[in-house]
């Protein structure tokens, strides 16, 4: 699976997550190492950085400057599905190592 120039957004966040509907990632991908640039909604700025299995599972890293000017760090856990159209909707597990470290669950889906 190939996630190069593909853009995502959630769908479904956890309440201690920052992300929401009018955040958009921005996908990039060479070889097996994925970035992503992201921002919008009380996202001022967030990167991620991962390595994508041969299955299309991610395992990431991101830090983000949200809308009460905080540096937050994380990690991620992401397995895709294919969705009856065709794109892709990954389903996440993440967990924050900075703040009150607590974990969650998202939806992202491309756009």
């Amino acid at each position: 699976m190939n996630y190069n120039n593909k853009k995502f957004k959630p769908v479904l966040n956890s309440k201690n997550g920052e992300t929401t509907a009018e955040t958009i990632f921005e996908y990039k991908q060479i070889g097996n190492i994925i970035t992503s640039e992201y921002y919008g909604g009380k996202i001022i700025n967030g990167h991620l950085i991962g390595l994508v299995d041969k299955d299309g599972n991610i395992e990431m890293r991101y830090h983000q400057v949200n809308n009460k000017n905080e540096l937050m760090t994380g990690i991620c856990f992401s397995k895709p599905e294919i969705t009856a159209s065709g794109k892709i909707r990954l389903h996440e597990d993440w967990k924050w190592t900075s703040g009150d470290k607590s974990s969650g669950k998202s939806i992202l889906e491309e756009i």
